[in-house]
């Protein structure tokens, strides 16, 4: 025979005839729960239910035949990563900063487990070594758990540490001077000067440069249609629209560049409209290993060794400042989306991008012209 116990506001408990107890509770799903093995003692049962009832207080009961509540961070970041729509290469960056950065000490904790203490001690163990590294790795974790308190799964985000977010540029950028561009220009091989003097005067990306067409040039009007950029994904090229959607962008070309870049098409470029202008040997997307194997040579006998590839992007940027251009107008030609970048160097009007290119050769004839 089975003995009741006493009536309880939340469960029952039943002392067996083994003398043993066995709790049960109706859970939030209306159905009764029995704990899965009797107890010794009366004082464990109610232990037991009192465990069940603050689990569905916090909104953490579960059965099993439920899923889990105790979401781990791993599984929750997996998906997280699954359900956001990011071109290729940026979901590639996430997933190379959760595999080497995050995941190693947070793969297997709870989400609600996660608490400011455990994300400092996290941020001092990665170092200091990578500044930007770990700004990313900080502010991918940051909103991965941010996205988790829109999801009820945790109460508050406990990434609090000030400015993790960010870090102060390590490279400091030193634009190339006139003479310096003319000189590195003259340093490349023929078949990169065009490259060169795109991304030094017109701001063009790396990515931009090597997937323009032959159809994206319109040297009657001057003008460079951007429409596209590759951009390499574990050692493949993968073809996409630019960075940003301001990236979609006609680019002026200035006058003077005009009949290197004819010269250039006729000579260099893949046959057809489709043609890649800059292609590599292969007649493939040229990869930016390929081009360095000049570019370094070519900087060093310049005497810039400091000089990246994408530095000379901010060249375009800062001569383009120099003519007068607005901050609209330096954002509509770079392909910014929003002012902070632009800014470093200094509502586009209509037409203005053809007087900024028009003067940015002004100024090359200008340099010309000095004794």
């Amino acid at each position: 025979m089975i003995v009741s116990g006493r009536k309880r506001g939340f469960g029952s408990i039943r002392r067996l005839p083994s003398g043993r107890y066995q709790a049960r509770y109706a859970g939030p799903d209306a159905a009764e729960h029995k704990a899965p093995s009797t107890f010794d003692t009366r004082m464990d049962a109610e232990a037991w239910l009192t465990d069940r009832r603050r689990e569905i207080s916090r909104g953490e009961w579960f059965t099993s035949t439920l899923r889990p509540k105790v979401i781990r961070f791993g599984e929750y970041s997996a998906n997280w990563l699954a359900e956001r729509t990011l071109k290729p290469r940026s979901r590639a960056h996430y997933a190379s900063l959760l595999d080497r950065l995050i995941l190693p000490t947070f793969a297997e904790t709870p989400l609600r487990a996660i608490t400011p203490a455990a994300v400092r001690a996290w941020h001092v163990a990665l170092g200091t070594d990578r500044p930007t590294l770990r700004a990313h790795a900080y502010g991918l974790l940051r909103g991965i758990l941010a996205t988790a308190v829109s999801d009820g799964e945790v109460a508050a985000n406990p990434c609090h540490i000030r400015g993790a977010g960010s870090s102060r540029r390590v490279h400091k950028i030193q634009p190339a001077s006139l003479d310096e561009l003319e000189a590195l220009v003259r340093e490349m091989p023929a078949k990169y000067r065009a490259m060169t003097l795109l991304a030094s005067w017109c701001g063009l990306r790396f990515g931009e440069l090597t997937e323009l067409r032959r159809k994206d040039l319109d040297l009657t009007n001057g003008v460079i249609h951007v429409r596209r950029g590759i951009a390499w994904v574990n050692g493949r090229p993968v073809v996409g629209t630019p960075k940003s959607a301001a990236g979609i962008r006609d680019v002026a070309i200035p006058p003077h560049l005009l009949p290197v870049l004819r010269q250039h098409v006729a000579e260099h470029a893949a046959w057809g409209r489709d043609g890649l202008v800059f292609p590599a040997v292969s007649g493939g997307p040229l990869a930016s290993s390929t081009l360095y194997r000049s570019f370094y040579p070519a900087r060093a006998r310049v005497g810039r060794p400091d000089l990246r590839w994408h530095d000379l992007r901010h060249t375009g940027a800062v001569l383009a400042a120099a003519t007068g251009a607005t901050l609209a107008e330096l954002m509509g030609r770079l392909g910014h989306s929003t002012p902070g970048a632009a800014l470093r160097y200094q509502h586009a009007a209509q037409g203005r991008d053809a007087e900024i290119a028009s003067r940015l050769s002004e100024l090359a004839q200008a340099q010309l012209r000095r004794p």
